[in-house]
């Protein structure tokens, strides 16, 4: 079991943001996350920094711990751009990148590059630009010069040299809990990102939401197998903060929660870093005391 955390970009650099992703690194975190939004829910009309620029601060202030997206998605990214920006960043952190990616949803986001009178991606548009933005993002990281014209997305004679640090290219965690995208993260990702079944979110016991996250791990073990690949070989990441549990409330309750997720089949949890008078407080000695001890509870 691995465990993470997301570090949101909601201060100044100067301000604590440079210290939060130090301290992940002397708290031992596998991998430090941010989001990848233009806003975000109950923090859109507060501070909020962009994602690959944050990362880049990020890697020259860390050595160790391994940095990435969750998640970046095609709501305002295009393959082209976005693989240049993580071929850098994969170079200035020394190979220490994930792409954590996704659909991307209805929020914010989905709406702030339209024109007036513009209806945002239904569900289906966003999966099939997604469908065609991870085959289109794997050649622009592992080929030098690509061309492709497709339904969405278009490159022409696009170089992309001198490639990434980590070979093929960087890691892909692709969230999904759709059949379509678990396809995708079976084809192309390195790991597969749930966060538990939406639907159970406000209404559902902690035991449904274990039961579900089975039924996830099951579908995407189908998927692998269709395309001859072993599904242990695709790693499972759980992002904690929207299931009915509640894994931060005390250490016990982390260490049980994880306990449950990783015979499930789980293999690494994300915790959002604290975050005060949001959905993501919790007490920072508990958080800090989860980070340093509870993987040695489940040994």
């Amino acid at each position: 079991m691995r465990l993470s955390t997301v570090i949101l970009p909601d201060r100044r650099w100067s301000e604590g943001g440079r210290e939060s992703w130090q301290r992940a690194e002397e708290l031992g975190f596998h991998t430090a996350y941010t989001y990848d939004h233009l806003s975000w829910r109950t923090f859109r009309d507060g501070p909020w920094f962009g994602a690959i620029p944050t990362l880049t601060a990020a890697a020259g202030v860390t050595s160790r711990m391994r940095l990435g997206t969750l998640v970046t998605s095609p709501n305002f990214r295009h393959p082209v751009t976005l693989a240049k920006e993580l071929i850098s960043l994969d170079d200035i952190s020394g190979g220490r990148v994930t792409v954590g990616i996704g659909a991307g949803g209805s929020g914010f986001d989905a709406t702030a590059l339209l024109k007036d009178g513009q209806d945002p991606w239904t569900p289906r548009q966003r999966a099939d630009r997604f469908a065609e933005f991870v085959p289109l993002l794997d050649r622009l990281l592992t080929e030098d010069v690509v061309s492709y014209e497709g339904e969405h997305y278009s490159a022409h004679e696009v170089r992309n040299i001198p490639g990434c640090v980590q070979r093929p290219r960087l890691p892909f965690a692709v969230a999904a809990t759709g059949l379509r995208g678990m396809r995708l993260a079976a084809r192309h990702g390195q790991a597969w990102v749930t966060t538990g079944d939406p639907k159970l979110y406000e209404t559902g016991t902690p035991e449904q939401s274990l039961e579900a996250v089975r039924g996830q791990i099951q579908r995407v073990g189908m998927f692998c197998a269709e395309t001859g690949r072993d599904a242990a070989d695709l790693h499972k990441v759980m992002l904690t903060g929207f299931t009915p549990d509640r894994p931060l409330e005390s250490f016990d309750a982390f260490v049980d929660f994880a306990g449950a997720h990783a015979e499930a089949g789980i293999d690494e949890i994300v915790v959002h870093w604290p975050i005060a008078d949001s959905m993501f407080a919790s007490d920072v000695a508990v958080f800090e005391k989860i980070a340093t001890e509870a993987l040695a509870q489940l040994s």
